[in-house]
């Protein structure tokens, strides 16, 4: 795993272009594809273009949620995507601890955008959702999308994960799907925590 820095350092280079755009409010997606972010960062766009989209679920699943007997933290819940997406890398010739490391960067992630949700719920009941998503029919299928995604995006990069260059590049793509979604400061966050397992050099 990267040292603390690492994240610090995106969350300062995402805070300055998400909090221009975004200032306090909610996070909203806007149209940002894999290609574009991939043309201004070459060739680790796609992936964080897939963790942003990903934190940006954490909002229905936070509401799906809230106010329920449902926990953020599901240890069998996290353990069966970690199992599947090991074995799914070993299909894909990719090393299965890696590619386990980067998913669980991803729950760890998430967690954190649903925990700095229910924070932001409980102070301001105002803001608190007004529906309640279904997490099976509608966000599991959502993240097993961006899952498949995810790791056919790993597989792609994989020489440039291994190379040097690849935190530097990691950073500028990820502050451009920051930008590209308008992430407020607790999804940039999010965004920082999910880095850090990608470069493998």
């Amino acid at each position: 795993m990267r040292p603390p820095i690492f994240r610090s350092a995106l969350v300062a280079v995402c805070a300055t272009a998400a909090v221009t755009l975004a200032g306090a409010a909610p996070a909203t997606a806007v149209p940002s594809t894999p290609a574009r972010a991939a043309s201004l960062a070459p060739g680790l766009g796609s992936v964080t273009e897939l963790f942003a989209e990903r934190l940006l679920l954490a909002d229905k699943v936070a509401a799906a949620k809230y106010g329920t007997d449902k926990p953020i933290d599901d240890p069998v819940r996290e353990r069966q995507i970690l199992d599947d997406v090991a074995a799914r890398a070993v299909g894909l010739g990719l090393n299965p601890d890696a590619v386990t490391a980067v998913f669980r960067d991803q729950i760890e992630a998430n967690k954190l955008v649903q925990r700095g949700l229910y924070a932001r719920w409980d102070a301001h009941p105002e803001e608190r959702p007004t529906e309640r998503p279904d997490l099976v029919k509608e966000v599991r299928p959502a993240l097993d999308r961006i899952t498949t995604a995810l790791l056919t995006a790993l597989r792609e990069t994989e020489g440039l994960r291994a190379r040097p260059p690849c935190g530097p590049r990691l950073r500028m793509a990820a502050a451009w799907s920051a930008y590209g979604h308008r992430l407020d400061t607790l999804h940039v966050e999010g965004l920082g925590r999910a880095l850090p397992s990608v470069c493998e050099g």
